[in-house]
């Protein structure tokens, strides 16, 4: 081995060895301070974001401010023929549930929160869905690659995916879905509608 070749190993051993003791010092740090500008799972937008929760597409930016705060919106649960209109009052007025979740962002944050509202099998029992139904989420939001997505049955019927109606003891903002959006374990945030405006059992 060459002096030159001693060198760039060396070199080579030492960037190997600060860059673990970096990473090291990121993940003690994480540790001690679980939320803030060092965490892992926070994610910096929470720091101005409404409750305290991140957002990565505001109501403005899917621009659903006007058709979200609308006092005549309906969330739409269709099967076939046999479908059901419901207010905001009225999804209110249905058993709420309450389940502590993650929203776990593609971006690599995980943020926990207690959400509250109707389990989706509820809502899915009124309109007579089969239980191995897959089914469609429309989204007020026009827009984007997520607008509208589909939900199979090993979600649907899991009885801690919720329709949303209020986070953290409060009603949604409309930054985080207001009116309604869906909620379910093991889904990407992508995935957790917002702005619910339709349930369609396909």
């Amino acid at each position: 081995m060459t002096e030159s070749d001693a060198v760039s190993r060396r070199r080579f051993l030492l960037g190997i060895g600060a860059g673990s003791a970096a990473m090291g010092a990121l993940a003690v740090t994480h540790a001690i301070l679980p939320a803030g500008p060092f965490s892992l799972t926070d994610d910096r937008r929470r720091i101005v974001a409404p409750q305290a929760l991140p957002v990565n597409r505001s109501a403005r930016e899917a621009q659903v401010t006007e058709l979200a705060s609308d006092p005549d919106w309906r969330l739409t649960v269709c099967n076939g023929s046999h479908v059901r209109k419901l207010s905001l009052a009225d999804l209110d007025e249905l058993p709420q549930r309450r389940e502590v979740l993650p929203i776990a962002c593609v971006e690599g944050w995980t943020v926990d929160a207690a959400w509250q509202g109707v389990r989706l099998a509820d809502l899915l029992d009124l309109v007579d869905a089969p239980t191995d139904a897959t089914v469609r989420m429309q989204s007020m939001q026009q827009r984007g690659a997520f607008a509208a997505t589909t939900m199979p049955p090993q979600y649907t019927r899991d009885p801690k995916t919720l329709v949303a109606l209020h986070v953290n003891g409060e009603r949604l903002d409309p930054d985080h879905g207001y009116p309604a959006r869906i909620i379910a374990p093991g889904r990407p945030g992508v995935l957790q509608t917002k702005w619910l405006s339709a349930i369609e059992v396909m």
